[in-house]
C-alpha cells in the first residue's frame, strides 16, 4: 500500500475507554510528596496527573487483545491459550524453546540463578537497575561496555547504544571462562533509549562466537529498535520491521523480554532460547517459584493477550506514530531549553539532569531533585536514573553514577499531544526558576534497587 505524505502523525488508533486523571492542587502534592519521603514510587497514583514513571506494564490494551483474554484458556497445565503464546514468540524470534514468566525480572532471576556465582562477569552495552541487581545478586559481576560516543548528550549520531567492540573484545579476551553470556539491551534504557545498530548487533554476535560465548539480546523493546534501524541505519529503509527483528534474533542464542513494554501488556514476559539445556534448566528453578512451565505465573488470558500484542506492535504505522510522539516531546523540550540526550529514542526523553541543575552536585541527586520539582509543579511524575538508581555507597565513600538523568517514559498508546504539550509548558515553567530547586540528601535505602523505597528529604537552603 502506497504511503500518502501527510505531514502531520495522527494516533493510529481511536479511543473507546478512558480513565479520569489525578488533578490535585500544589499543598495536597507537597503533603503527598513529603508522605512518600521524596520517593516518586511512593506517591499514590491517584494523586498524579501524568505518569511518565515507566513505560513498562502502563499501556492501554486494543479491543484484539480484551478479545483474546475473554478466549483464555485457564488450564493449569499445557494450555491451549499456551500453544497460541509459543507459536507467535517462535515465529518472532526463531528460537524452539519459549518460558513464559511474570515480568522480566523473574526471566533474569531464573537465568542468573544457573549462570551467575562468585567470579562470574556478565557483559553488556549498559545493564539496566533489575538486571544489574539480579546478577550482583549472586555473587558476580556486571560489567558495562558501552561505547564511547553514549556520553555526548548532545551528539546526534543516531546508534548510541551500541556496545563497544574493542572493549568486548578485551573483556572476553582477559575475562576467558569468567563469561557466561553477553547482553545487548535494545533499546538501551540506561543510555537515554538509544538504539543499537544491526551491524553492531552483528558484530558482537561474531566476536562472541570466536571466544565461544552465547549473546543474548534484553528484548523488551526489539520492535522500537527495528523501528529505529529501518529509519536510520543505511541500507535498512526498504525493510519491513517484521525481516530486521528476525535477523536482530537470528544473531544471538536466545532473549529475555519483558512483555510489559513491547508486548503491550500490564503483566508478563518470557524467556526463549536455542539451547535445550538452558531452556531445562530455567524450566526447573520456573517450577519452584512461578508456576508450571506452560504459564510462569501467567494465567491463559495473560498469555493471549501478550501474543496479540506481539504482533501488534510490529504495525509500521504504530512504530512510527510511537516514535514521532518521542520525537515531538523532545522538540518541545528543546525549545524551552531543556538539555536532553540527543537524539530521543523509542520510548522516552531522557532530561539531562546535572546541565539543567549545575548547582546540584551528584550526591545531592539532581536528577531525583528535579523530579520531585516536576511533581510539585504539576503532578507529573518521572524517574530518576542517576546517582540514587545506581550510584554505590561504601561505607562513609560515595560513588556516583557516570550520568544524572531524569527519563520521562511514555507509555503506549495513552497520551495525547494535548498531554505532550502541558509537559512542555510545566518543563518551560521549571526552566525560568531552577535556580531555586533544592537539592535532596539521603535518609534510608536498601543495598539492591535503592530507588524504589529510599527515603530523602530536601535540603535546607
Amino acid at each position: 500500500m502506497r504511503r500518502e505524505s501527510w505531514k502531520t502523525v495522527i494516533e493510529p488508533f481511536k479511543i473507546r475507554s478512558v480513565e479520569p486523571l489525578g488533578f490535585t492542587d500544589r499543598p495536597e502534592r507537597e503533603k503527598a510528596l513529603s508522605r512518600a519521603g521524596y520517593n516518586l514510587f511512593k506517591v499514590p497514583a491517584e494523586k498524579v496527573l501524568i505518569d511518565l514513571l515507566t513505560d513498562s506494564g502502563t499501556c492501554a490494551m486494543s479491543m484484539e487483545q480484551w478479545a483474546g483474554m475473554m478466549r483464555g484458556d485457564v488450564s493449569y497445565a499445557s494450555s491451549r491459550s499456551y500453544y497460541v503464546f509459543e507459536r507467535v514468540v517462535k515465529d518472532l524470534t526463531g528460537y524452539p524453546h519459549v518460558i513464559p514468566v511474570h515480568q522480566g525480572r523473574a526471566g533474569e532471576r531464573l537465568v542468573f540463578s544457573f549462570l551467575g556465582g562468585p567470579g562470574k562477569v556478565f557483559l553488556s552495552n549498559m545493564f539496566f537497575d533489575t538486571t544489574r541487581a539480579n546478577i550482583e545478586a549472586t555473587g558476580a559481576e556486571a560489567l558495562d561496555l558501552p561505547a564511547d560516543k553514549a556520553f555526548f548528550h548532545g551528539d546526534r549520531r543516531a546508534f548510541k547504544g551500541d556496545i563497544d567492540l574493542a572493549k568486548l573484545e578485551q573483556a572476553l579476551r582477559l575475562r576467558a571462562g569468567r563469561v557466561p553470556l553477553v547482553l545487548l539491551t535494545v533499546t538501551n534504557n540506561s543510555l537515554g533509549g538509544q538504539p543499537v545498530s544491526l551491524r553492531n548487533i552483528r558484530d558482537a554476535s561474531r566476536l562472541c562466537a570466536r571466544h565461544k560465548v552465547p549473546l543474548l539480546l534484553d528484548a523488551a523493546r526489539f520492535a522500537e529498535n527495528a523501528y529505529l534501524i529501518k529509519a536510520r541505519e543505511r541500507g535498512q529503509a526498504e525493510r519491513t520491521v517484521r525481516s530486521i527483528v528476525r535477523e536482530m534474533f537470528g544473531y544471538a542464542q536466545g532473549c529475555l523480554m519483558s512483555g510489559k513494554k513491547d508486548a503491550l501488556v500490564n503483566m508478563g514476559g518470557f524467556l526463549a532460547f536455542k539451547d535445550k539445556a538452558w531452556a531445562g534448566k530455567a524450566r526447573e528453578i520456573l517450577i519452584l517459584g512461578e508456576g508450571f512451565p506452560t504459564y510462569g505465573g501467567l494465567t491463559g488470558r495473560d498469555l493471549e493477550a501478550m501474543a496479540r500484542g506481539i504482533e501488534e506492535v510490529l504495525d509500521e504505522q504504530y512504530l512510527r506514530y510511537r516514535i514521532r510522539s518521542v520525537e515531538y516531546l523532545a522538540r518541545g523540550l528543546r525549545r524551552q531549553g531543556i538539555p536532553l540526550i540527543e537524539p530521543p529514542g523509542g520510548h522516552a526523553v531522557y532530561v539531562d539532569a546535572a546541565r539543567f541543575l549545575p548547582h546540584i552536585p551528584a550526591e545531592r541527586f539532581p536528577g531525583q531533585a528535579l523530579a520531585c520539582a516536576l511533581y510539585l509543579e504539576a503532578g507529573i511524575r518521572a524517574v530518576e536514573i542517576g546517582s540514587l538508581m545506581f550510584g554505590k555507597r561504601e561505607g562513609r565513600r560515595f560513588l556516583p553514577a557516570r550520568m544524572e538523568l531524569l527519563r520521562l517514559a511514555l507509555p503506549r498508546r495513552v497520551y495525547t499531544q494535548a498531554h505532550a504539550d502541558f509537559i512542555i509548558e510545566v518543563f518551560g515553567s521549571l526552566a525560568r526558576k531552577k535556580r531555586a530547586i533544592r537539592g535532596l540528601r539521603l535518609l534510608k535505602a536498601p543495598r539492591f534497587l535503592p530507588h524504589f523505597t529510599a527515603r530523602l528529604a530536601p535540603l535546607r537552603s
